[in-house]
């Protein structure tokens, strides 16, 4: 048979079964800042279109005409703190504290034991930039009266405090925890973060606006610092049980309607409850639904 007879026969490296069908490309790696930046541009778009233009805010301002003024015809209402001698659901009303201050404790031992410095120093940071930033950006983001609304509706309250709380240690505590529990612990915190928001949205306490962009806020801080962990540093792989994300934003979907029901209006309990659950998805999808940890990771074959 002659050279140009000879059958063309696909080349083998060593390891080559083992890397997988493809190796990623340097590109992969470098495209882990894009859902920073989508969440970033997210939070910013909301921004504009629901409190800096004149229909945005008619049509938030139009939730708080439509019932009772008070919260007390929403269902929630004897588990938010607010009725006298009531015990609130962190982290409403004064709980909010106590409640971050609990789960940074929690993250610092979780660190200490499982000794994942990195991880451990990323979660910090989440819940710090995300708190943190949700101060500095309630005094400064300016919101201008474009529709002559009432005075009672001029507080500056984006994004929502008690929102960013549970979004902010969801995320957090998956960047500590093994693999093996990680979905477990997402889910976990995705149902109490789909029952805070829906609580903060349909008692009058925040917009919609304000509770979404606070779980923006939360995703972006999350992936800016799952972008800026080192290889070394990086967590393991996310595997979810293949049931688990339906079953999850199920069970989030049922507690954000009950969470978010009023007795005295159906649309406000459906806005809140639509708010909620896009909250409980972002924070699912941030924590488990992409491969973030592992792409960092991964190098191209040498030779």
């Amino acid at each position: 048979m002659t050279q140009h007879d000879s059958p063309a026969l696909p080349t083998h490296r060593p390891g080559a079964s083992r890397q997988g069908p493809a190796d990623p490309s340097p590109s992969r790696t470098t495209r882990l800042w894009m859902p920073a930046l989508l969440y970033t541009l997210g939070f910013l778009t909301l921004y504009l279109l629901a409190i800096c233009t004149p229909w945005g805010q008619r049509a938030e301002n139009a939730l708080f005409g439509l019932g009772s003024e008070g919260s007390e015809d929403a269902w929630i209402y004897p588990l938010s703190g607010s009725a006298y001698g009531s015990t609130p659901l962190p982290p409403l009303e004064l709980s909010a504290k106590p409640t971050l201050m609990v789960g940074l404790a929690v993250i610092v031992v979780l660190t200490l034991v499982r000794r994942c410095w990195w991880p451990g120093c990323a979660a910090l940071g989440v819940v710090i930039l995300t708190t943190g930033g949700k101060e500095v950006l309630k005094s400064t983001l300016p919101r201008p009266d474009l529709v002559g609304a009432p005075e009672n509706l001029l507080d500056q309250g984006f994004p929502s405090g008690h929102t960013a709380i549970p979004a902010a240690l969801t995320l957090a505590a998956v960047l500590v925890v093994s693999p093996r529990i990680r979905p477990y612990i997402a889910t976990a915190g995705v149902l109490w973060l789909a029952c805070i928001a829906a609580a903060s949205a349909t008692m009058g306490g925040h917009r919609p606006s304000e509770v979404l962009g606070a779980t923006l806020l939360a995703c972006a801080c999350y992936g800016l610092a799952t972008w800026l962990l080192p290889p070394a540093g990086a967590a393991g792989a996310t595997r979810s049980p293949r049931a688990l994300p339906v079953i999850t934003l199920t069970v989030a979907l049922a507690i954000a309607l009950v969470s978010g029901a009023r007795n005295d209006t159906l649309t406000r309990s459906l806005v809140s409850a639509a708010t909620a659950f896009i909250c409980a998805a972002l924070v699912w999808y941030a924590a488990v639904g992409r491969p973030a940890h592992t792409a960092r990771r991964t190098r191209p074959a040498l030779g």
